[in-house]
């Protein structure tokens, strides 16, 4: 599920135009005079009822204002939780969306399996698995991330996608994975064309298991993790929040501008006859790479 958030105009828009005189005395519900309109008019008419008819009523029960704020955590995770703990939640949901998860310690030796260790062995994984050939790539994004892309080299088709080992392909070409830059900016077509986007994140809420994007660097325009069908996104376990309230907290105090794409697992709709089908207006496939810091490290930047 993608829910999206823009700007309004604010108080800079343009006006529609100069402001039409007065045309008589103004009253507090607007002009009043006799030509002030039939709408305005019954406007005043009805509000003046609706005070008349709830003179008598009580004043209405005050609003409970006992939610959790910003830093005083979660249903899952209390405020204080050890670290890691929030990682461990924001698995879950994720898990729980259907979306994939690979989980990194950086400095480690990861899950103990064959992959090469760190994001760029995680993120070569991910993409060989899925048989990626063609890779969205938004400017800004961590070129370590990508440097395992060798591994994909001996996995090239019969055209030989990918150059030398250790070195690029031609035409943007890297190790048997065409990258596709967004500098131009690509086309819906392209992007429909492509397998795949990776891009990082703004921030993650564990308790919701959300991904948050912000069009930020190594993030790119909407646009780009809306059309392509797989989305692999890394989340680094310092860019996880307990909670909504402390994401807003988090994106208010940066001063967030841009709009917010916030993502619960793949693209996904049960509005026909309660029957989930995936892909609709979205990627159909979600993979998260989940990057701890290992015991004794801070967490990776």
């Amino acid at each position: 599920m993608r829910t999206w958030r823009r700007r309004g105009a604010g108080a800079g828009a343009p006006s529609a135009g100069p402001a039409a005189p007065s045309a008589g005395p103004t009253g507090p519900t607007g002009p009043t005079g006799p030509s002030a309109g039939p709408t305005i008019a019954a406007r005043a008419e009805v509000l003046a009822r609706v005070r008349t008819a709830l003179g008598d009523r009580p004043e209405p029960a005050p609003v409970s204002r006992d939610y959790r704020l910003a830093g005083q955590g979660s249903a899952s995770l209390p405020a204080g939780s050890a670290r890691g703990a929030a990682v461990q939640v924001l698995v879950d949901r994720l898990l729980d969306y259907h979306a994939l998860v690979r989980q990194v310690s950086v400095g480690g030796s990861g899950s103990g399996s064959a992959e090469p260790p760190g994001v760029a062995g995680a993120v070569a994984a991910a993409l060989a698995d899925r048989g990626v050939r063609r890779l969205v790539r938004p400017a800004g994004l961590p070129a370590p991330w990508l440097a395992g892309l060798a591994e994909l080299a001996g996995q090239a088709g019969p055209a030989g996608q990918a150059g030398p080992a250790g070195q690029a392909g031609p035409a943007g070409q890297s190790e048997g994975v065409e990258l596709l830059d967004d500098d131009a900016p690509l086309s819906v077509r392209d992007l429909d064309a492509a397998d795949g986007v990776i891009t990082g994140c703004v921030l993650a809420i564990a308790e919701t298991g959300t991904i948050v994007l912000d069009g930020g660097p190594g993030q790119g325009r909407r646009a780009l993790t809306l059309i392509p069908d797989y989305h692999l996104v890394v989340v680094r376990e310092d860019q996880i929040v307990a909670s909504v309230a402390d994401a807003i907290a988090h994106l208010d105090g940066a001063g967030a501008t841009r709009p917010l794409t916030w993502i619960s697992g793949p693209s996904a709709t049960s509005d026909i006859e309660l029957n989930r089908v995936e892909g609709v207006h979205g990627p159909r496939t979600l993979e998260v790479i989940v990057v701890s810091a290992a015991v004794g490290q801070e967490p990776a930047a």
